[in-house]
């Protein structure tokens, strides 16, 4: 059964998609009034959001079942497949709004009931700014990529919303109607580059890419500060699968230490370090004093 921790992110993954469908109608009605590309360009990124919202929702579903037969290391990293889509569908949504710049650019329009437009698709905005905050701050403190990328991407959107609102009041004070469909592609060319930012992301996690080097160092010296009785540790390796860190390394403790004495050693560095590795596996092998390498962790 899916942990109460798991079952809160899930839910916000869910007020995504809700949130989601009232930005997308919002955009979509500012676009209608208007007919601007640039906005129907934001309208077409939100039609993406929604999309990769319902993704993320089943990847923190799935990523939450616990470890089986089958999948030993648990389902973590299916939240990296979501962010995978995510990254697709953004660079579809991008070559389709070049695709209407281009046309606009060709053959440019006056806007229709642009006061009105422009208010409902800011009010729209708006409201992916306040859930972009949330989802952020959330996914970050709860280690959920699905729901940070989810953020992150939102943050994005308020961004080119905010500028082709700027760019759409220019347009219309100056009469340069080939502004928007200049904002039209300005804005694919920045979804595509955020779509290509959140592939790269998912690509690391699925080729087990280790924690960052200032991590590292915190794990190394947690290892060290809490070996006391233990000769080195060294080959320390580590992995991210979504929310879980995998760590592992090799002990190295006297020849004449007990078993039970050396298992006090690897509990008490586990636990010291899941105090500051939040959903750590930790992975220790004890091996007796002549397989030290005198080139690992040193124990203070």
């Amino acid at each position: 059964m899916p942990s109460r921790f798991s079952t809160s992110t899930s839910r916000l993954a869910l007020v995504s998609v809700v949130v989601g469908l009232v930005v997308l109608a919002l955009k979509f009605w500012a676009w209608d009034l208007t007919g601007s590309v640039a906005l129907w360009s934001d309208a077409l990124e939100s039609l993406v959001n929604v999309a990769t919202a319902v993704a993320a929702f089943v990847a923190i579903r799935y990523s939450a079942l616990p470890a089986d037969a089958n999948h030993p290391f648990g389902h973590g990293k299916a939240e990296y497949f979501s962010v995978v889509l995510e990254g697709v569908l953004i660079i579809i949504a991008s070559i389709s709004i070049l695709s209407s710049a281009w046309a606009g650019f060709l053959h440019p329009r006056n806007l229709e009931q642009p006061v009105l437009g422009l208010a409902v698709n800011l009010a729209a905005s708006a409201i992916n700014g306040a859930w972009a905050t949330v989802l952020v701050t959330v996914g970050r403190r709860r280690r959920s990529l699905a729901l940070a990328a989810d953020g992150v991407h939102l943050f994005t959107d308020v961004a080119t919303s905010v500028g082709v609102f700027i760019g759409l009041v220019l347009a219309l004070a100056t009469g340069w109607l080939v502004l928007d469909p200049l904002l039209a592609a300005l804005v694919a060319v920045n979804i595509l580059w955020q779509g290509w930012r959140l592939i790269r992301v998912s690509i690391g996690g699925l080729m087990d890419e280790a924690v960052s080097g200032e991590t590292l160092e915190l794990i190394r010296d947690i290892i060290s500060e809490n070996a006391k009785g233990a000769i080195e540790a060294h080959d320390v390796r580590t992995r991210h699968a979504g929310r879980m860190t995998f760590i592992e390394f090799h002990l190295v403790v006297p020849g004449s230490m007990p078993v039970s004495v050396s298992h006090d050693i690897c509990d008490r560095i586990e636990k010291a370090l899941r105090a500051e590795v939040s959903d750590a596996s930790i992975t220790i092998h004890v091996e007796p004093e002549e397989k030290a390498k005198y080139t690992g962790v040193v124990v203070v």
